[in-house]
């Protein structure tokens, strides 16, 4: 059994439910892309096909309702409405799809506590997120969605999406890892050309953790309707730091001061723009490409056969992993299941390719190396050599 904080607080990095849940389903056109393809229902076209992509922003939305409730800023929802919508364009991107997407909303609020004001943030910070990805050259559609009233069911609000579209069946990233690849990855902190301002990096996964082990038992008392009281009362809000306190990212040798609150929300950063250029150019020796959402660093995992997976050369570790180690003192092993650690997107791809897709995104101010690589084995396994330490999966 896995004893982990994170499973302890109702939630798991590894989805070993869900995982085992669907194991019965058709895996689709493609069973080993990042999303699950289906054939071309609409039209029929046998050179095209369709997929469906549900998503959210999770439990971040708990956290941004005890931001506003403590310092009044309404506008911090509008970063929420952000995250629900990169959650699903980039699980998409990684299979192959980067452009034209249909985009539908669904939030479920507890109206007693989510007043209309906090909808109309929301739904600007979805309208702002789409006109700025237009800029970007990447056109998503709003085709509405449902706003339901739920507070039998809902604690204070939850912000979730689908989207869907259609591409040609030759453009679909497989996820042919192989041996002799070599992993690039994509920064998920700083400040990239079409951000307006520090991204910590944090993203939409592990927001539970997060939330618990850096700010302050007081919000325990303050906000229950922010967190599950089935959990151990001493799991909830379990560390030191309030939501105002100031906290220096030192980010790049410069000093970004954020509040801890500000810090935990920084926006999903979503790679579609880069991704859009990649796979119009290197599409051919692009063999996949990975999301590091839900379990962290292990992701890959479940899409790579009788290969070792080495990451030996990741980026330094972002400030708020530090901050939400020191608070919560969580292993190092289960940091990195959980988080991102500083790259939330992987490309795998022939080695002569990687300087060039290393250009295409920094070019777009995102720091990119080469962080690993793939070698042939009886068995898929992952190491990860951390400046904490080896790490096995």
């Amino acid at each position: 059994m896995d004893d982990s904080k994170y499973n302890q607080r109702g939630v798991s990095a590894k989805k070993e439910d869900v995982y085992s849940a669907i194991a019965g389903l058709d895996q689709g056109l493609f069973p080993k892309a990042f999303c699950k393809i289906f054939p071309d229902y609409f039209l029929n076209d046998e050179n095209f096909c369709s997929i469906v992509h549900a998503d959210g922003a999770g439990t971040k939305s708990s956290l941004a309702y005890l931001y506003w409730k403590e310092t009044g800023d309404i506008s911090v929802w509008r970063g929420v409405a952000q995250d629900s919508l990169v959650m699903n364009t980039d699980d998409l991107i990684c299979a192959g799809a980067v452009n034209d997407f249909l985009f539908s909303s669904i939030i479920n609020r507890n109206k007693h506590l989510i007043p209309g004001e906090v909808l109309s943030e929301i739904i600007q910070g979805t309208n702002d997120f789409i006109e700025k990805m237009k800029s970007c050259g990447i056109n998503i559609h709003y085709m509405g969605g449902e706003t339901a009233d739920l507070g039998d069911v809902v604690r204070t609000i939850t912000i979730d999406s689908t989207i869907s579209c259609r591409i040609p069946r030759a453009k679909v990233i497989q996820n042919e890892i192989r041996a002799g690849d070599v992993i690039v990855g994509f920064s998920s902190s700083g400040k990239a050309t079409y951000e307006d301002e520090y991204n910590s990096g944090i993203g939409s996964n592990g927001l539970t953790a997060a939330r618990h082990d850096v700010l302050t038992h007081s919000y325990f008392e303050w906000y229950p309707e922010t967190f599950d009281t089935e959990m151990k009362a001493s799991l909830a809000y379990a560390g030191s730091k309030k939501v105002t306190d100031r906290f220096s990212t030192g980010s790049n040798g410069e000093d970004t001061p954020l509040n801890i609150g500000k810090l935990l929300l920084s926006p999903t950063r979503t790679y579609a723009p880069v991704m859009k250029i990649l796979a119009e150019r290197f599409f051919d020796s692009i063999h996949g490409a990975i999301h590091c959402s839900g379990g962290g660093q292990t992701k890959v995992l479940h899409y790579a056969e009788n290969l070792h997976i080495i990451k030996d050369n990741l980026f330094p570790l972002p400030p708020v992993f530090k901050l939400i180690q020191q608070e919560s003192k969580t292993d190092w092993k289960e940091m990195y299941q959980v988080f991102n650690m500083g790259h939330r997107l992987e490309i795998y791809c022939d080695e002569k390719i990687a300087r060039e897709i290393i250009g295409v995104v920094n070019s777009f101010d995102i720091d990119a190396r080469v962080i690993g690589k793939c070698e042939a084995a009886a068995n898929t396994s992952l190491t990860i050599e951390s400046e904490f330490g080896t790490l096995v999966y």
